[in-house]
């Protein structure tokens, strides 16, 4: 009898865990899954621009606002990335430095590398 009872109660606390999980993935449940929600959905967003072979890559990217774009150079050489209206300007990157900004306003974005002005790229910021 005893066993049994033991094996009961384990079946009881397996069942009670599956439904708690379930409810905390699940976003139409009550607060436990909202508070999940909530934290999926506040998480930044972030996109990466590679410069190598003296270019940008990719050339233009689509963002929506409150997205952090990080630039990484990969390339043998310094480079910088300046917006031309100014909103953003990193100092020179050496081989793997990374310069990051966060888009908060719409809009779309020109920029360029200052010690070689004929790279060239653009964000639009939806």
């Amino acid at each position: 009898m005893r066993r049994w009872k033991t094996k009961k109660n384990s079946a009881a606390n397996v069942f009670r865990i599956a439904i708690l999980a379930t409810a905390a993935l699940s976003p139409a449940s009550g607060a436990l899954g909202q508070r999940f929600v909530a934290t999926a959905e506040e998480k930044p967003k972030t996109n990466a621009v590679t410069i190598d072979n003296f270019s940008f890559a990719p050339m233009q990217l689509e963002v929506p606002a409150g997205t952090q774009v990080t630039w990484i150079n990969k390339d043998d050489v310094p480079h910088t990335v300046v917006s031309l209206d100014h909103t953003f300007k990193s100092r020179a990157l050496d081989t793997d430095e990374s310069f990051s900004f966060t888009f908060q306003t719409p809009g779309t974005y020109e920029y360029f590398c200052s010690v070689h002005p004929k790279m060239t790229g653009r964000i639009i910021v939806k």
